[in-house]
């Protein structure tokens, strides 16, 4: 039986030289792999459907011995063309999938997640990345996985403490006005480097490129 999930592509991968595997995350099913036979064929349904953070409702036929399930129907609701041709947005939402995949399962159900990621995809449509949406992105995963960093971890300062409670809570707009200094950005990412290494042991690939802007 086919399911049904609305999903934004974080991944593509060759399989063959006719299919790929496309790695999504999902509203309903967390992580989800999936195989997409014959999309680079000339004719398949699929060709034009599937790349790095195009959003989509689509359909899939769950396996039974495996995590790679076989992709059915596409429907793109939108390419974020804007964003996908922008190298510093591209490595700040690599380092995103980068760590979620550190931090959770494949196929257990995040719908905050999913509307973290689709969310700042829309904002960075239309606005440049910076590094203060690293570290909200950062804290509001963290949030939704119930490792919310707390300022008693390291007796940091009450205006760190204040920042990174914004950080969590505000919207992605809001979150671009805030404007910390170069000593407070500093502060915030030394403590989340610490927590993150706490409890992924170690942190995830492509943070420096994400701040690199």
């Amino acid at each position: 039986m086919d399911e049904t999930s609305r999903g934004i592509v974080l991944r593509v991968w060759p399989l063959s030289d006719t299919s790929l595997i496309v790695h999504w995350i999902t509203s309903a099913h967390g992580r989800l792999t999936t195989v997409a036979k014959g999309a680079k064929r000339p004719k398949s349904p699929h060709r034009g459907k599937l790349d790095l953070l195009f959003e989509a409702d689509f359909t899939y036929r769950k396996s039974h011995r495996s995590n790679l399930h076989t992709l059915r129907e596409v429907s793109v609701n939108s390419t974020h063309s804007s964003v996908s041709s922008d190298i510093y947005s591209l490595s700040l939402l690599a380092y995103g999938t980068h760590f979620l995949e550190k931090a959770t399962e494949t196929e257990y159900p995040m719908p905050g997640v999913y509307v973290i990621f689709s969310t700042l995809i829309k904002h960075l449509s239309n606005t440049p990345p910076e590094k203060t949406l690293v570290y909200a992105l950062e804290i509001k995963i963290l949030n939704e996985l119930g490792l919310a960093p707390s300022a008693d971890e390291g007796r940091i300062h009450k205006d760190i403490s204040n920042l990174i409670e914004q950080l969590g809570y505000l919207n992605w707009f809001d979150i671009s006005l805030l404007n910390p200094t170069h000593k407070q950005s500093a502060e915030v990412s030394l403590f989340l480097e610490a927590h993150i290494t706490r409890h992924l042991n170690s942190i995830p690939k492509g943070r420096t490129s994400a701040l690199g802007f």
